[in-house]
């Protein structure tokens, strides 16, 4: 879906600018008068647009259309713009890119008219030394010939998950179409084909994430983790700007394409006509040359409106790859990329079974684990179950911590270790205190233990707890003890869940500590935060 000719856009934006500041002049401050009639636009976004906030809200003002934006991750935003949840919570919706929603009929009978705001390529990011060591400071390497040495090992990077965001996504689109030489015409045996040489484009990854903005913080915190990251040019160069780095990245455009996230905000087929007004104000002032500069500068995105000229920062645009033109090599694409061409996950559940879990959470507890085992036949819970390969241990505890299950899934046919898992999760029993810290200790003699098999794990643990720890050791003690490990074992995350009456100090200092993440379970269903999760593993 695209919005209207540049020329027409033109005009339209010189028009509505002009209206603007017309109504503007004769109103001494706030919002023009009827500009205040025009309501709210309710939007499902990508969580990378929220560095827009600023932005956003000088539309308010100028505008009065208040925007409200509830962020989703990739697949999960499209399930929702298919099933009708999107429209009968929101106006529109502003993911990166529509190009897959809109290689659904169901998707396409959904979504109103389109407006590009801005634009940013899914590039490689590496460490100018790591750069110039390959010599891509000088050249435009191929897709295969970074492919290539990725996978003789003489760089390492970080990317996020393509089923829970964009960048990650538009990635491994780009990559395979490059590799394939296909094209739009990208299906399941042209996948086949490159698989080898994809595998060991992904072996290289050495960090995943759920969002790009984590992903950024993670690198900035510990540069040393990875030579780069795959990610957005608006990342990266932003990453730079910030001067948290030791030593910048440079950008490495390959000399044969990129898929480009170029941020459409969507108008619904099922908003009202007020919702309607609302969005031609809204993209009318976001269109305009003063606002696209704006974002180029605030956000390091390149600008939609082809009158303003990119920043000294930007070089040319790259060529552009073309997308696949069946949804359904999509999503072979992504199954492939969970079940045979990624490093597989290794992840420790550490889950509350005090007596506080009694009755409705546990409940809740049993019902998250088994969705994440096939029960959930959505698209974005396709792909977001344990994956073939992947190492699931769950370990509940209460009083002290009890033996834990470690289960490892087949390269093909996991369903019956699916059953297991499903068999554990529905025999949990509640009763007993809450000894967090003891769990924690045990979770990682877990995490870092050898196993047979494939030993090269994107390994984390996650924390559910509805309470605060009350037993065994202490924060302190455990802090103590966690400073003292290894750099293998510190480089574990533990993602943390807050549930129940959860002790959101203890959980949030427990995230820090260990570089992961807190999840807020207490508004929203334990099924729908461990899903998140999986981006993260």
């Amino acid at each position: 879906m695209t919005g209207p000719h540049p020329r027409v856009w033109r005009v339209f934006a010189r028009l509505a600018a002009a209206g603007v500041l017309a109504v503007a002049a004769g109103c001494s401050g706030g919002a023009p008068a009827d500009a205040k009639k025009a309501g709210t636009l309710r939007i499902l976004a990508g969580s990378e647009l929220s560095d827009l906030g600023p932005i956003l809200r000088e539309a308010t003002k100028a505008t009065g259309v208040r925007v409200s934006l509830d962020y989703a991750g990739t697949l999960d935003g499209v399930q929702q713009v298919l099933s009708g949840t999107a429209g009968a919570r929101h106006d529109a919706v502003w993911f990166s890119s529509d190009r897959y929603l809109a290689l659904r009929p169901d998707g396409r009978s959904r979504m109103g008219p389109a407006v590009k705001i801005m634009s940013s390529p899914v590039v490689l990011g590496l460490r100018s030394s790591t750069a110039r060591r390959l010599g891509w400071d000088r050249t435009r390497p191929t897709w295969a010939a970074i492919a290539a040495a990725a996978s003789a090992g003489r760089f390492t990077y970080g990317m996020t998950d393509p089923a829970s965001s964009n960048s990650g996504f538009s990635a491994i689109v780009g990559v395979a179409a490059a590799l394939s030489g296909t094209g739009a015409a990208l299906d399941g045996p042209a996948i086949d084909r490159i698989a080898p040489r994809l595998k060991g484009f992904f072996a290289a990854q050495r960090l995943t994430a759920g969002s790009s903005g984590w992903l950024s913080d993670t690198y900035a915190r510990d540069p040393s983790r990875v030579d780069g990251l795959v990610n957005y040019e608006s990342v990266l160069l932003g990453l730079n700007s910030s001067r948290r780095l030791p030593e910048p990245l440079t950008v490495v455009y390959p000399s044969d394409g990129v898929v480009t996230a170029d941020y459409p905000l969507t108008l619904l087929s099922s908003a009202s006509g007020g919702a309607g007004d609302a969005f031609r104000r809204l993209t009318g002032y976001l269109r305009r040359a003063d606002v696209q500069r704006k974002i180029m500068t605030q956000t390091h995105r390149r600008p939609a409106d082809p009158d303003v000229r990119p920043g000294a920062e930007f070089t040319a645009q790259p060529p552009e790859l073309p997308f696949p033109a069946r949804a359904d090599a999509v999503e072979a694409l992504i199954d492939a990329f969970f079940n045979r061409l990624r490093r597989p996950a290794r992840t420790v559940y550490v889950l509350d079974v005090s007596g506080s879990m009694e009755g409705a959470r546990l409940a809740s507890l049993k019902a998250a684990l088994t969705a994440l085992t096939g029960a959930d036949s959505t698209l974005a819970g396709r792909f977001q179950r344990f994956h073939d390969r992947e190492e699931v241990t769950l370990l509940p505890f209460s009083t002290r911590p009890e033996a834990p299950a470690t289960y490892v899934l087949p390269p093909s046919r996991p369903e019956s270790e699916l059953a297991r898992i499903r068999g554990f999760a529905q025999s949990l029993t509640a009763g007993g205190a809450t000894a967090i810290y003891d769990s924690l200790e045990q979770a990682y003699s877990v995490a870092v233990r050898p196993t047979g098999g494939e030993s090269d794990r994107f390994t984390s643990i996650v924390l559910m707890s509805d309470g605060e720890s009350n037993k065994g050791a202490s924060a302190e003690s455990f802090r103590a003890w966690y400073e003292g490990q290894p750099p293998q074992l510190r480089r574990i995350p533990v993602f943390t869940v807050l549930f129940g009456e959860s002790a959101i100090g203890q959980m949030t200092a427990l995230a820090q500590l260990t570089q992961g993440r807190t999840f807020d379970a207490r508004s929203q269903s334990l099924s729908v935060v461990f899903k998140e999760i999986r981006g993260y593993q």
